[in-house]
């Protein structure tokens, strides 16, 4: 009869020890991702702002949060999204919190945490920010997978003193007109050689942001760029071929760029190119490069048969990783930096060594810059920004500047080039997605 108390006792002995370890690891887990117990040290990977721009905005979490401590790293661009795809993989060395391309989504979701509904429902999320951005970090699931601190897209800068020696007085709105107002600001030599060009356009090898410009063309041209489920590219179309012409005619006959030029950028500086186009930050290389240069920047030209003006949006948003053991708590700083006070305070400090901040994301922010010098020109494209999911963003430009180059040079028709793009793009997104 003892015996079989021992026994009985020795059970619910070990029960009680099994119950009470389980509620332990259960309460450090949940006090972990709530971040309202022990401390919590987040990795923080940015990208483009140093750690003095963050600073203030860190330490006033952690002073709100002293349980919170947010290790910040501004990371280089260069390979930047290999290695952090490959980083998000190992749960060692995995940042908590990284920042990723807008066209990255679907390459990249597997690997990340989803915005949990708590810390931002999709409707405050489409509420809040422009609609790229509900577009571009909306995964194949139908979850979002960043909270963009910026927005960003194609403009045109143009080179006032080149414009009022042509005589020129305002800045093309359309591409019609855009095609006169390059072919008049270009300057040719005795040999036909081109001194001045009129507009950075045509070609890939020269041209910094040229598939951009050519996506953004083919997107105004309402070219299908993926098949329905988003993942392959299908931009090989009658209308893509038609944007590809269009495109590489600015260099082949309307003869206002060159292949052979230095690239766009140095010859912008230079003073020897009228029209270039760029994202907002090419602003800062400009002034750098050249401070005396006089330019302004304009919205991208609309095709003048669209009802709705399409401008391409070119911007990064803040991710956390799903290999992170504080999802939440990272989640909650994002959600944090971008609310308005902090995002107005990363302006601030950004605008101290530059000439703008990144252009507020929040449409409620809109006004607080909408007239700025340069940076105002993309809020007001903002609302009608879209892009589109290129997968492997670096294949996807390789194989598109290729088949551009195989078209100028009269390789490849703009149809088997396209294919032969399409081809090799949804070759390495296959990959990719069925890792």
């Amino acid at each position: 009869m003892m015996d079989k108390k021992k026994l009985v006792l020795i059970i619910v002995f070990g029960v009680i020890v099994i119950a009470a370890a389980i509620g332990f690891i259960y309460y450090r887990t949940t006090q972990n991702q709530s971040g309202s117990g022990g401390k919590v040290e987040l990795v923080y990977w940015g990208l483009w702002e140093p750690e003095e721009h963050m600073r203030e905005v860190i330490e006033e979490y952690e002073s709100e949060n002293p349980n919170v401590t947010i290790k910040y790293t501004q990371k280089r661009f260069t390979q930047y999204e290999e290695n952090i795809y490959e980083r998000l993989t190992d749960s060692k060395t995995t940042p908590d919190i990284v920042r990723i391309n807008n066209t990255w989504t679907y390459k990249f979701q597997s690997r990340l945490s989803s915005v949990p509904p708590e810390i931002m429902s999709s409707s405050e999320y489409q509420e809040t920010f422009y609609p790229t951005a509900l577009d571009d970090f909306t995964g194949t699931d139908g979850k979002l997978y960043a909270i963009p601190l910026e927005v960003d897209g194609l403009a045109m800068y143009y080179n006032k003193d080149l414009f009022a020696k042509a005589g020129i007085e305002e800045v093309p709105q359309d591409w019609d007109t855009f095609i006169e107002v390059a072919q008049k600001l270009t300057e040719t030599d005795s040999s036909g050689d081109i001194v001045t060009a009129g507009a950075g356009i045509g070609c890939s090898t020269n041209i910094n942001h040229s598939a951009d410009i050519l996506f953004a063309l083919m997107l105004q041209n309402n070219v299908q760029m993926t098949t329905s489920d988003g993942v392959e590219a299908s931009f090989d179309s009658t209308r893509g071929e038609a944007a590809m012409k269009y495109y590489v005619d600015f260099a082949k006959e309307h003869k206002v760029w060159s292949c052979g030029l230095r690239n766009d950028l140095e010859m912008f500086t230079g003073g020897k190119l009228a029209i270039m186009f760029a994202p907002s930050w090419r602003v800062f290389d400009i002034i750098n490069m050249n401070s005396s240069i006089n330019f302004d920047v304009a919205p991208f030209p609309q095709l003048p048969a669209n009802d709705v003006d399409v401008y391409y949006s070119m911007y990064w948003g803040d991710a956390v990783s799903a290999q992170s053991q504080n999802q939440l708590e990272a989640w909650k700083f994002i959600k944090f930096l971008s609310e308005k006070e902090q995002l107005k305070k990363m302006y601030a400090a950004e605008s101290k060594s530059r000439t703008f901040g990144e252009p507020y994301s929040r449409v409620d922010l809109a006004d607080e810059i909408k007239d700025s010098p340069y940076a105002g020109v993309f809020i007001q494209m903002a609302p009608s920004m879209v892009s589109w999911k290129l997968g492997d963003q670096k294949t996807t430009e390789d194989a598109i500047n290729t088949a551009i180059s195989d078209v100028v040079d009269g390789r490849e028709t703009e149809s088997a080039a396209l294919k032969d793009a399409v081809d090799t793009i949804n070759s390495k997104n296959q990959e990719i997605y069925s890792q």
